[in-house]
């Protein structure tokens, strides 16, 4: 079996065929905060002029993530109809970026799935479902959901959801089913599996939601969410044991408020949580990609620009602006040209947005690997 994961940092080379080196200083401040930047957008096909095209030609996104709803409107139609439209539609948006675009997807199975039978797609089976059998029919299972995802252009899953199920009636989580298991070390060995099979086929997968969202008593879609009381360090447990084994996809963040671990900030926006916690404790040292900074456990308490500052300060590597709770066809951009400034007027250290390319560039290359 080839070395866990493929998709690990293993080198600081630039993807072939981008501009110039790798080093920060090599590349515009604003090329390398737009690779920052993964953002949603509406149209089950794009045209040139389109805000989301021309953010990619200008370099004020390096990924896009795909909806089959649009939460606002209602549409069922937002970006996926069936195989043959998404495939052209993820053609056309790679045709014109640079470098090669994270295009991201939902795709855990049973409710969370973004690809349905509806759409021409096989049911998926809830992590829920897939927990009550062997990990190794976990991987199965999952190995046809990669290469499913891979025919069609989808290179990265923010899959799978490795919060452990402390509370059964979790408004988001346990009562959804999106949990393996409320035995922590059987989420890590299902987690782990999923992710070797996302892996296999080419599709880097992104462990969620850091630090644990197993026991929480709210939805951090809905507003502010307090796991002060509820969470268990044993909820790390997934999440250590799997970058332990050399674990090399993303680690999602949860917008998790936990006072023991910062008396101010959610788990997005603590530079406690993800560097002291993440990086320096768990030895992670790959590429953190926030949940959806559109989440009202966000936007209800902290401003655009300030969420932002914040998160990137903290260690975010990419921030997701998924585009469907809020809608604003300029937000990837609002958010690249807020970020400049606040490097120019040194708010933000340059440095800490070379980091985040750097990793971001590392893991991209593996995208261009047999």
């Amino acid at each position: 079996m080839k070395r866990w994961l493929r998709f690990g940092i293993i080198g600081l080379t630039l993807l072939g065929g981008a501009p110039g080196p790798i080093s920060g200083s090599d590349i515009s401040l604003e090329r390398m905060v737009g690779q920052m930047v993964l953002a949603g957008f509406r149209g089950l096909e794009v045209q040139p002029d389109d805000p989301i095209m021309q953010d990619i030609s200008h370099g004020f996104v390096g990924g896009v993530i795909l909806f089959d709803r649009d939460v606002l409107t209602g549409s069922r139609e937002r970006n996926v109809r069936d195989r043959e439209q998404l495939s052209r539609l993820i053609a056309d948006l790679q045709e014109h970026a640079s470098t090669v675009l994270f295009i991201a997807i939902d795709q855990e199975g049973g409710l969370v799935s973004r690809l349905k039978p509806v759409h021409g797609f096989e049911a998926l089976a809830s992590h829920r479902e897939l927990g009550e059998g062997s990990p190794s029919s976990t991987f199965a299972a999952a190995s046809d959901m990669a290469q499913a995802l891979a025919g069609l252009g989808v290179n990265l899953n923010f899959a799978p959801v490795v919060d452990v199920n402390m509370n059964p009636e979790n408004p988001v989580i346990g009562s959804l089913g999106r949990s393996f298991s409320a035995d922590a070390s059987a989420v890590a060995r299902h987690g782990e599996q999923f992710a070797r099979a996302m892996d296999a086929a080419g599709v880097i997968p992104a462990i969620k939601h850091f630090p644990g969202h197993g026991s929480s008593l709210a939805d951090s879609h809905l507003g502010f969410t307090d796991i002060t009381q509820t969470w268990n360090p044993h909820e790390l447990l997934p999440f250590r044991e799997m970058i332990a084994n050399g674990f090399g996809g993303m680690v999602m963040t949860g917008h998790l408020f936990h006072r023991e671990l910062d008396a101010e900030y959610p788990a997005t926006l603590s530079q406690v949580v993800l560097q002291d916690l993440l990086r320096q404790e768990l030895g992670f040292t790959g590429v953190i990609v926030s949940d959806d900074m559109q989440m009202k456990a966000i936007t209800d308490h902290f401003g655009f620009e300030e969420a932002l500052e914040r998160a990137v300060y903290a260690g975010v590597d990419i921030l997701l602006l998924g585009n469907n709770l809020e809608y604003d066809p300029l937000v990837a951009r609002r958010a690249v040209k807020a970020i400049v400034e606040m490097v120019e007027r040194g708010t933000l250290p340059r440095e800490r947005i070379e980091a985040s390319y750097e990793r971001i560039q590392a893991l991209k290359r593996q995208l261009e690997k047999p």
